[in-house]
């Protein structure tokens, strides 16, 4: 039985669909809406695409009401850390900006419960490991200090208009759907090995994050608090362990290269996810590395046939998927 319409932003995209899926599975409808600017097409499987982009607040506003929306899901925005740095306009026309407009058109449509795709980008540089909710916000690159205007921007609107929220503050976002339906696609595709970086990262399957947006939604269809979570499983891999389970899944071996971190780019990112635990019944049942590498790959080796032996090609662009994912 169907609990549910729920609109999808950037619900063709890697995260996004996959929570599709996950919502599906559970019992919701979603509707995808997304102008397919870096999403997929053929990633939305589980129910209608509204093509459109969010910064057109009547396009939203129709979509909401066609389809008798109950909630939405905000997944869309740039979001890689680099680019960011070097090209900030870009982030906050769409990220703070775009967002503002989404908000717009959900208080026009009287539709007033949101599940924010935060970043643990917010934090910066912390001084604390693991990290905690209440550990201080300091950004240090345009990607991070977006997604931190968007959860004050929320805060904001809780207060004055009733617009109830979730904001999910993810770790690094990796893996692929273990039924090879959904994955990663990245166009262009970039090199790992040149920017290979001594830095440890807290990975989450993406299919687990999935499972952590419809909880999220189940919480504020059900009239609870809305709040921050962190989304992670405790547990911090450096860039070498990662290569290394790559080479074990793969058979393949890579020759890293040792090089100075991006600008903006924290050392170390680990959550500290007791209170998505507790509040939300959070619990990564694939984020171990194996089950990550392992469903990457044969993600991989499905979307790109030709280079399944091609380990500077097919087991490289795993590296990157895995290894060098922007956080959130």
């Amino acid at each position: 039985m169907i609990s549910g319409t729920v609109l999808v932003v950037g619900g063709a995209g890697y995260v996004g669909a996959h929570s599709c899926k996950a919502l599906s599975l559970a019992g919701y409808r979603p509707v995808v809406f997304d102008n397919l600017s870096t999403g997929h097409e053929h990633f939305v499987r589980w129910g209608p695409l509204a093509r459109g982009d969010i910064r057109d607040v009547d396009a939203v506003v129709q979509a909401i009401r066609t389809h008798q929306v109950e909630a939405v899901l905000h997944f869309a925005a740039s979001a890689y850390v680099g680019e960011s740095v070097a090209d900030p306009q870009k982030y906050y026309e769409n990220n703070v900006a775009g967002t503002l407009s989404l908000l717009k058109a959900m208080l026009q449509a009287d539709c007033r419960k949101l599940v924010f795709s935060s970043s643990c980008a917010i934090y910066g540089e912390p001084n604390e490991q693991p990290i905690r909710e209440m550990t201080p916000s300091r950004p240090v690159n345009p990607y991070g200090r977006s997604k931190l205007m968007v959860e004050e921007i929320l805060a904001d609107y809780a207060r004055a208009y009733g617009l109830n929220s979730i904001a999910l503050r993810y770790f690094n976002a990796s893996g692929a759907d273990p039924d090879g339906e959904i994955g990663e696609l990245r166009d262009p595709e970039t090199h790992l090995i040149p920017r290979a970086m001594m830095a440890v990262r807290d990975y989450v399957h993406v299919s687990d994050l999935a499972d952590g947006h419809v909880a999220a939604l189940r919480r504020l269809l059900a009239g609870e608090p809305g709040g921050a979570f962190n989304l992670g499983t405790g547990q911090g891999h450096s860039v070498k362990q990662v290569l290394d389970a790559i080479a074990a899944e793969t058979g393949e071996t890579l020759a890293a290269i040792n090089g100075p971190r991006r600008q903006g780019d924290p050392p170390v990112l680990v959550a500290d996810a007791s209170l998505a635990r507790a509040e939300l019944g959070f619990a990564p049942r694939r984020s171990d590395l194996k089950t990550i590498i392992g469903t990457a790959w044969a993600w991989h080796c499905r979307a790109h046939p030709r280079k399944r032996s091609d380990s500077m090609g097919g087991v490289d662009q795993i590296a990157l998927a895995v290894s060098a994912a922007d956080d959130g």
